[in-house]
């Protein structure tokens, strides 16, 4: 009766994980289907992210499909920059190893300016590059 008891949380927990892995993989399934429009996707545990053509679309992942989306035009925007916690990184060789990155879209029309949260450092500075470069070809 003891080895049952002590073997009791170990099985818990494993049930816990594969829940967990079972939630993460729906969210995966529905966003490749919700990407599956655009040309370029990204997705993380903060959020998606598309493009297509002059437009962005970027919302919450659930296991059902994205929601909360938003989308603008990349014709709105005056600048485009990489914050990690708050900071503006003006160089992308001199990456933070640590922090919480966004970018943010600073907007033509008003002093509003909207956060795109991710996970990677790294990805959030390639993503800056990505779009600047699309802002300038339109």
């Amino acid at each position: 009766m003891e080895r049952g008891l002590l073997w009791l949380p170990l099985l818990l927990g494993f049930f816990g994980l594969a829940w967990a892995g079972w939630n993460e993989y729906q969210k995966v399934e529905a966003y490749r289907h919700w990407a599956a429009d655009f040309d370029n996707a990204k997705y993380d545990l903060y959020a998606v992210l598309a493009h297509k053509g002059c437009e962005m679309t970027w919302g919450k992942p659930t296991r059902k499909a994205p929601i909360n989306l938003q989308t603008l035009s990349l014709k709105d925007v005056e600048k485009i920059r990489l914050l990690v916690s708050d900071r503006i990184i003006e160089a992308e060789e001199n990456l933070p190893s640590k922090g919480k990155p966004e970018l943010e879209f600073c907007l033509y029309h008003c002093q509003e300016t909207i956060k795109v949260p991710f996970t990677d450092i790294e990805l959030a500075a390639k993503w800056r590059q990505y779009l600047q470069r699309v802002k300038d070809e339109n």
